[in-house]
């Protein structure tokens, strides 16, 4: 392994975002990247790929909503590197339909959707952290959507919405809670993409909506943190 390589550590990486985050941050970034998925045999594609092409990737299993899951990932993090520099986190579901009602929205739903999407944000989060204080320079790059600002918010899809309200408020107070320190956390809208979760009729390819992700990934030392951002420019919470 070589050391100056930032270790980068990417949630939900088996598809859509996450995929091409993982691909685009192994193969032109030059980060050693771990990717995780729940079921880490549908890795395997992406990993033997970017292995041939000389890229520094690692697979491990990581299930967000499972604290023994994430504990193993945090233990065999810390033996094998250190230390990590960057996480994204990008695991997400939406299980609804995106015209139900506020008023007949399962608890259930509600209480899955914030299980994977809030609360694997904070668990993984919470567990790799320390992890990210032996880096020179740590950023926390999350996944949320324009769908959860509540500047326009709208109807539909309200479990999923709620949850990255959630995401969007974890990022500002991290980022308030860090603030002088060399770690930056920031939240990014990918806007409408092509993956299992977006549909084939989205207009953006994931490639194109994992670039701000990329971006907030690399930022420099003046990079800005506790912001939203869509496209490299910022937006309102």
């Amino acid at each position: 392994m070589d050391s100056n390589s930032p270790i980068t550590v990417v949630t939900g990486a088996s598809r859509g975002l996450g995929r091409a985050a993982v691909q685009r941050l192994a193969s032109v970034e030059g980060h050693h990247v771990i990717a995780t998925a729940r079921d880490p045999a549908q890795l395997e594609p992406m990993h033997s790929r970017l292995a041939m092409l000389g890229c520094r990737i690692d697979c491990h299993p990581l299930d967000v909503t499972d604290d023994a899951s994430v504990a193993a990932l945090r233990d065999w993090l810390a033996e094998r590197f250190g230390r990590i520099d960057v996480l994204i986190n990008n695991a997400g579901i939406s299980p609804e339909r995106f015209d139900t009602s506020l008023l007949e929205l399962p608890l259930d739903t509600l209480r899955s959707t914030l299980e994977t999407n809030f609360f694997g944000v904070l668990r993984v989060t919470q567990a790799l952290l320390p992890l990210m204080r032996a880096s020179a320079a740590g950023r926390v790059v999350n996944l949320a959507s324009s769908m959860g600002r509540l500047s326009a918010m709208a109807p539909g899809a309200p479990a999923y919405r709620i949850s990255k309200v959630g995401v969007n408020a974890l990022t500002t107070l991290l980022a308030a809670e860090l603030a002088g320190s060399d770690i930056k956390v920031n939240s990014v809208c990918p806007g409408w993409c092509r993956t299992d979760l977006g549909g084939p009729d989205a207009p953006r390819s994931p490639e194109e909506g994992v670039d701000t992700v990329v971006w907030l990934a690399t930022l420099p030392d003046d990079g800005p943190s506790g912001g939203f951002f869509h496209d490299r420019q910022p937006l309102a919470w």
